[in-house]
């Protein structure tokens, strides 16, 4: 059986790209593939601790389709949202996206 502290280590891992993908990325679209990283970072910690903490019950998978539920809906409305920007902009360099500035 593989230890806990694997699944924790590459789920880290996993979330810390993600969170450099976001800070350091000027394009939207690769910044929406960061979030996903770390969202299905999130989603190992989950199933893994679902598996050494009570594996006879279904809670961990539970939250987990539920955070599956959240990012696909999440993007779907950001790609929604970049394909506008994009369309009206020519652009989606996440520094040039002030539209709520006067």
């Amino acid at each position: 059986m593989i230890p806990l502290s694997w699944y924790l280590l590459v789920a880290a891992a996993l979330f810390c790209i993600g969170l450099y993908g976001v800070f350091a990325r000027r394009n939207a679209v690769a910044i929406l593939m960061a979030v996903e990283l770390m969202l299905n970072a999130v989603n190992i910690n989950l199933v893994a601790f679902w598996r050494y903490m009570t594996p006879d019950r279904s809670t961990g998978q539970a939250w987990a389709v539920f955070v599956l539920t959240v990012a696909a809906a999440e993007a779907a409305v950001g790609l929604a949202l970049i394909i506008s920007v994009y369309r009206n902009r020519d652009s989606v360099v996440a520094e040039d996206l002030d539209l709520l500035k006067n």
